[in-house]
């Protein structure tokens, strides 16, 4: 069985008092109290304006790839990863290329995590095409099919509908055997999970309710067997369906940052309480949890939720 693990994530870059040349070491405070508190991942938005949920669309935001890498030279142990990066940002095999080089910096910590993307406001403002879900899918296919070869083939060819590689060279090779492993974000159960079924080494789903969690478990394990391939070789990761506070005052301003229609499916405590709250999910399968800077701020909030790892065997 997989030893639990937890995740940072970082939509946030809205630091009230800090200058926009110190917002990147706010950043990695953020990312080194991750590490010492025990978290095995750090991730941040592929997304080039805020999103609605987090912010105003006007707040800070930085280009995620270029984040990452200067975060691989400030942290030692935690993998890196965007969750999860939009299909239609970057041709597929320049951004093979992007996570090859995060794994050769970051000495073989790089995730790649991709998703057919939704964002349309920011696609038209920074005109980049936003093609109907149906094309948004069969691109995100056709990525993760290139991405896979790069990492893994020493001069891989391939010919999509939408992309094409010819002989491609990536050398450097990937530090970690086989490459970054992929996460695909979203729980579409048409597109989304036949197309991890085929690619991924991780699912990463919001919290929607045990019933919908474990129904979305049996879709995908389902086009697992139906293509052949064992369902134990996805990982299931999931947004934390648990707030951690040390206190009810902490407890209820935390939840407030919660955006509102997640909220009936996120409970709050001290870690102990969260430990038995987290427990079914366990339980149910899922073994990566990860939390928002959005509500934890501080190096002391981080550290709570690292204390909610240890209790869970993290």
């Amino acid at each position: 069985m997989t030893t639990p693990w937890f995740g940072l994530h970082l939509p946030d870059y809205t630091f009230p008092g800090t200058p926009t040349e110190r917002l990147f070491d706010r950043i990695v405070e953020q990312a080194q109290a991750a590490e010492t508190a025990g978290f095995g991942l750090v991730t941040v938005m592929d997304h080039l304006n805020q999103i609605q949920g987090v912010g105003p669309q006007s707040d800070p935001m930085l280009e995620g790839w270029s984040v990452l890498a200067a975060l691989s030279r400030e942290t030692r142990t935690v993998r890196l990863g965007t969750l999860v990066t939009g299909v239609t940002y970057r041709n597929p095999a320049i951004l093979a290329k992007m996570a090859t080089t995060l794994d050769v910096l970051s000495g073989g910590r790089a995730l790649l995590g991709l998703g057919a993307a939704w964002f349309e406001g920011e696609h038209e403002a920074f005109g980049v095409t936003f093609p109907a879900i149906r094309e948004r899918m069969d691109r995100l296919d056709e990525a993760l099919t290139i991405a896979k070869l790069m990492f893994t083939e020493e001069r891989p060819s391939f010919e999509g509908t939408h992309y094409q590689i010819e002989s491609v060279i990536n050398v450097p090779r990937p530090v970690q055997p086989g490459g970054p492993r992929i996460m695909v974000g979203g729980g579409g159960e048409q597109r989304t999970l036949r197309i991890a079924a085929a690619h991924a080494d991780l699912t990463h789903w919001f919290p929607l309710g045990l019933d919908v969690l474990r129904h979305k478990n049996e879709v995908l394990d389902g086009y697992c067997e139906a293509i052949g391939r064992d369902p134990a070789t996805i990982e299931r990761t999931m947004a934390a369906p648990v707030i951690v506070a040390a206190s009810e005052v902490d407890r209820d301003s935390m939840l407030e940052r919660v955006p509102p229609e997640r909220r009936p499916h996120v409970l709050a405590g001290t870690p102990e309480q969260t430990a038995e709250m987290l427990q079914p999910y366990l339980e149910a399968g899922f073994t990566g949890f990860t939390f928002n800077n959005t509500v934890y701020r501080t190096p002391e909030q981080i550290a709570a939720v690292g204390e909610l790892l240890r209790l869970i065997g993290g």
